[in-house]
C-alpha cells in the first residue's frame, strides 16, 4: 500500500528472432553482411511500424518481450560478428558490426521504456520525494525518533508542536464525523489489560506475526515483509525478468497476506532470498507474539499485557453499555486510546511503530437485520474498489458505486456498506487523495474464521498501498468469547407482544470426546460445531445417521477432521417463547490514527518556485480542518500602530478559540509567508493599518482586504467549513500591494 506518473513510449508488440549461426561452419563474408543488414533493417521497420500503429501504451508484459526479443537479436548478431571475424571476412565484418550497433539501441531503447514503466509505481522518484517530505517533517518538529539524544529505539516516535495540533484536529474531526454524527457512546478504558481478558479474545494464542531469523546472528526479520521487499525489487529493478516471472511476483504479492507459513516458507527458500544484512540463511517462518506482557501488582502473579487494541475494552463493557442505551438495538460504541505491538522488525516511520493510536468503533446489530436506515446517504457513492476476485486474477482496483457492491453481495450488508462509505468520506474531506485511495477486501486466509466479510481501507504513498482503516463484520464471536470465558451472558433481548413457538436449532458438542480425539485442538473444534448455520449443520446430521461419520472442515486448523456421531448432537426444537434472546453481531472499523496522518502529510505535501525562481518552497495544502495553526498575523513593518492592532487580533483570536501564530520579526512579508506555509498555515493576516487588513489564502496566494473587527469571524467560518474561500472574495474587495508575495 501512483506519485509520478511516466507514460511509456509505445513500441513493436513482436520482433523477428535472428536464427543464431553455426558454430562449426561460418557463413561466407558476404552473405553473413548482407544478413546482418537484412536483419538490422528488419528490427527497426518492425519498431517503426508497430509504433506507428499502435493505439495505446503497451502492457508491462509486452514491454519484457520485447526487450527480451531485442536482445535475443543482439546476441544472435554478436554471434554473427565473431563468427565473421573468426572467418577473417574484412569486407562483412564492418556491416555486421554496425547492424550490432543498430540493434544495441533498439534494446538499450527497449530497456528505458521498460524502465520508465515500472519506475512510474516506484523507484527513485518516490524515494526523493519521501526525503522531501521526512526532512521538512522533522525538521519543523512534526514529528522526531523517540529518545533522540540516546540514538531512539526503533518504532518509538515524538510528535512535536505541529504534529500534535494536526493530530488533536485529525481526532477532533473523527469526533463529530462518527461520535457525535452517528450518536455513539464514548468509552475510555486502561491501556493495562488482564491476561484473561485477552485469552479469551484469542490475542495471547493467536495474535502473531510470521519471523525468521539469521542462522548465524540471530537477527529477527518479519518473513512477509523480506518476501515482500525481494518480489517489488525484481519487478522494479530487473529488467531481464520474463514475463512469467514477472506475472509470478505480481501474484505473491497479491496474495502474500493469503500465504500459510510453510507457503511463505517456501517461497522464501525457492528465492534464495536470504538475510539482507549479512546474506546468511534464514530460518522457517515461525509465530512471535507481538504483545508487551508485563505483570499487575507487586507479587508478579497476575499477568497482564498492553493492549494491541482497544476494541475489548468496549466487548467486555456490553451489558452496562446496552443497559445505558435503553436495551436498544443497534448502537455503537467508540474508543480513541494509545495500543502496543512490539513489532518485529519496525520501519516506514509512523507506518509501523510499537506504540500508536487507535480510534475504533463497535457497532452492535442483530445478526438477522443487518440493514442501516442511513445507507441511502452514501449510496451513491463511488470509489475504487479491489474485491477478493481482481486480486487473484491479478487485476488492478475499479471504480464501483457503493449501492451496486451491497446489492450484488460483494460486500456482505447494508451496514458494512454503511461504514465504508462513511469512512469514504472522513478520509476524504481530511484531504486523502481520492485517486490515491481504495478499499480492498480480505482474501479467504486473511479472515478470521468467524468474520463474515472484511474490508481494509487502504491509501497509496511513497511505501506502496498502506491499509489505514479495517472494517470489518465480525459477526458475534468477541461476544460469544467473552461470555463463555467470564460466564456473564452478554445478550441482547427482543421481546415479542404474543408468545412465539419457535423452532431452534441445537447443537451440544461432547467436549469429552472431542477431547479424546482432537486433544489440544479440542477448543477450535467445538468452536467450528457451534458456528454451524442451520443448512449445515442438518447436512451433517443426515450424514453422521446414514453413515455414522462425516468429514467437516475446521478453518483455525486450515484442514478437514472427522466427526462420530457420539461427537456431537443435533437437532431442531420446539418451543414457546416470549422473547428472543441473541448475541449481537458486531461490525468493526478501526482506524490507525498515524497511519492516516502520515498519508496525509505527503497526499498535502508539494513544492512551488520562488519568485527569483532558484529555489523550490516546501508547501503543506492542508484543509483548514486539520492544519496545525488556522492563521499568522504579520505586522507589515516594525510599527507601534501595527503591533497594537496585531495584539488586537490576538486576543480576538484567542476569544473565537483559532490557533494562529503573530509574527514580528523584521524579515520580508514573503519570507515570513513561505515560513508558515511550510507548516501548513491556510490564512496570513497582513497588518498595514489600524482599521483594515489583508487576509491571504495559502495556495491561491490570493488577497481580500477585510475590516480588522472582522477578522476573527471571516478566518472562524473559513476553518469550521462554513464558506469557502471562494465565498470570502466574492465578498470582499481583492488586494494587490506591496505586500504580496516576495518569496
Amino acid at each position: 500500500m501512483v506519485f509520478m506518473r511516466f507514460r511509456p513510449q509505445l513500441i513493436a508488440s513482436s520482433l523477428c528472432r535472428a536464427p543464431k549461426p553455426s558454430r562449426t561452419l561460418a557463413p561466407p563474408p558476404l552473405a553473413a553482411a548482407a544478413a546482418a543488414r537484412r536483419r538490422s533493417l528488419t528490427v527497426i521497420l518492425s519498431f517503426s511500424s508497430s509504433y506507428s500503429m499502435a493505439g495505446a501504451a503497451p502492457s508491462e508484459d509486452a514491454l519484457r518481450r520485447a526487450l527480451a526479443e531485442r536482445q535475443a537479436a543482439v546476441d544472435a548478431q554478436a554471434e554473427a560478428v565473431r563468427s565473421l571475424k573468426a572467418a577473417g571476412a574484412k569486407e562483412g565484418v564492418d556491416a555486421a558490426v554496425e547492424a550490432l550497433k543498430a540493434l544495441k539501441i533498439e534494446a538499450g531503447a527497449a530497456a528505458r521504456r521498460l524502465q520508465a514503466s515500472v519506475g512510474s509505481g516506484g523507484g527513485a522518484a518516490r524515494e526523493e520525494m519521501r526525503q522531501a517530505v521526512v526532512n521538512t517533517l522533522e525538521r519543523k518538529l512534526f514529528y522526531i525518533p523517540s529518545f533522540k539524544i540516546y540514538r531512539g529505539v526503533a518504532g518509538l516516535y515524538d510528535y512535536g508542536p505541529p504534529g500534535c495540533a494536526v493530530k488533536s484536529n485529525v481526532l477532533a474531526f473523527w469526533r463529530q464525523h462518527f461520535v457525535l454524527e452517528e450518536n455513539m457512546l464514548e468509552v475510555d478504558c486502561p491501556c493495562v489489560t488482564p491476561e484473561v481478558v485477552l485469552k479469551a479474545s484469542g490475542h495471547v494464542e493467536k495474535f502473531t506475526d510470521l519471523m525468521v531469523k539469521d542462522e548465524k546472528t540471530g537477527t529477527c526479520y518479519r518473513a512477509d515483509h523480506l518476501l515482500k521487499d525481494f518480489c517489488k525489487d525484481k519487478l522494479e529493478k530487473d529488467l531481464t525478468l520474463s514475463p512469467e516471472m514477472a506475472a509470478e511476483f505480481k501474484h505473491v504479492l497479491a496474495v502474500l497476506d493469503d500465504l500459510s507459513p510453510e507457503e511463505l516458507g517456501a517461497k522464501i527458500k525457492d528465492y534464495g532470498i536470504v538475510s539482507p544484512d549479512t546474506k546468511n540463511p534464514l530460518s522457517a517462518p515461525y509465530p512471535f507474539n507481538l504483545m508487551f506482557q508485563t505483570s499487575i501488582g507487586p507479587t508478579g502473579l497476575s499477568v497482564g499485557y498492553m493492549r494491541p487494541e482497544t476494541a475489548q475494552g468496549i466487548f467486555v463493557n456490553f451489558k452496562d453499555l446496552y443497559y445505558y442505551n435503553g436495551q436498544k438495538l443497534p448502537f455503537a460504541a467508540a474508543q480513541i486510546g494509545q495500543a502496543f505491538r512490539n513489532e518485529i522488525s519496525p520501519r516506514q516511520g509512523l507506518l509501523r511503530v510499537r506504540e500508536f493510536t487507535l480510534a475504533e468503533i463497535e457497532h452492535f446489530v442483530d445478526p438477522e437485520d443487518k440493514s442501516h436506515p442511513k445507507f441511502a446517504d452514501v449510496a451513491d457513492l463511488e470509489f475504487l474498489m479491489f474485491p477478493r476476485e481482481l486480486q487473484l486474477s491479478g487485476e488492478s482496483a475499479k471504480l464501483r458505486k457503493l449501492s451496486e457492491a451491497v446489492s450484488k453481495g460483494t460486500v456482505n450488508n447494508e451496514t458494512l456498506g454503511y461504514f465504508i462509505g462513511r469512512v469514504y468520506l472522513f478520509l476524504t474531506r481530511l484531504g486523502i487523495d481520492k485517486g490515491r485511495l481504495r478499499f480492498r477486501q480480505h482474501l479467504p486466509n486473511e479472515m478470521a474464521h468467524y468474520a463474515a466479510d472484511c474490508w481494509d481501507a487502504e491509501i497509496e504513498c511513497s511505501y506502496g498501498w498502506i491499509e489505514c482503516v479495517g472494517i470489518a463484520d465480525r459477526s458475534a464471536y468477541d461476544l460469544k468469547a467473552h461470555s463463555e470465558k467470564s460466564g456473564v451472558p452478554l445478550v441482547a433481548h427482543e421481546k415479542f407482544s404474543k408468545p412465539r413457538e419457535v423452532e431452534k436449532l441445537v447443537i451440544v458438542p461432547s467436549k469429552k470426546d472431542l477431547g479424546l480425539a482432537f486433544k489440544g485442538n479440542q477448543k477450535m473444534v467445538v468452536e467450528a460445531l457451534e458456528a454451524m448455520r442451520e443448512k449445515e449443520a442438518m447436512d451433517m446430521k443426515a450424514a453422521l445417521e446414514s453413515k455414522g461419520e462425516t468429514n467437516f472442515q475446521v478453518c483455525t486448523l486450515g484442514k478437514d477432521v472427522v466427526i462420530t456421531k457420539k461427537m456431537v448432537s443435533i437437532s431442531m426444537e420446539k418451543k414457546m417463547e416470549h422473547q428472543r434472546v441473541f448475541t449481537p453481531s458486531v461490525i468493526e472499523p478501526s482506524f490507525g490514527i498515524g497511519r492516516i496522518i502520515y498519508c496525509l502529510f505527503e497526499h498535502s505535501f508539494y513544492t512551488r518556485p520562488s519568485k527569483s525562481e532558484e529555489e523550490q518552497l516546501n508547501v503543506f495544502r492542508f484543509p483548514p480542518i486539520v492544519a496545525p495553526i488556522k492563521c499568522t498575523v504579520f505586522p507589515l513593518v516594525k510599527n507601534q500602530e501595527f503591533d497594537n492592532a496585531a495584539k488586537v487580533l490576538d486576543k480576538e483570536l484567542t476569544a473565537a478559540g483559532i490557533s494562529h501564530i503573530i509574527d514580528t520579526t523584521g524579515i520580508s512579508i514573503g519570507r515570513r509567508y513561505a515560513r508558515t506555509d511550510e507548516i501548513g498555515v491556510p490564512f496570513a493576516v497582513t497588518v498595514d493599518s489600524a482599521t483594515e487588513v489583508t487576509i491571504r489564502e495559502r495556495d491561491s496566494k490570493q488577497q481580500v482586504r477585510v475590516g480588522i473587527d472582522e477578522v476573527a469571524s471571516v478566518v472562524k467560518q473559513l476553518t469550521e467549513g462554513q464558506s469557502t474561500w471562494t465565498d470570502v472574495e466574492f465578498k470582499y474587495p481583492s488586494h494587490i500591494g506591496p505586500q504580496g508575495d516576495q518569496e
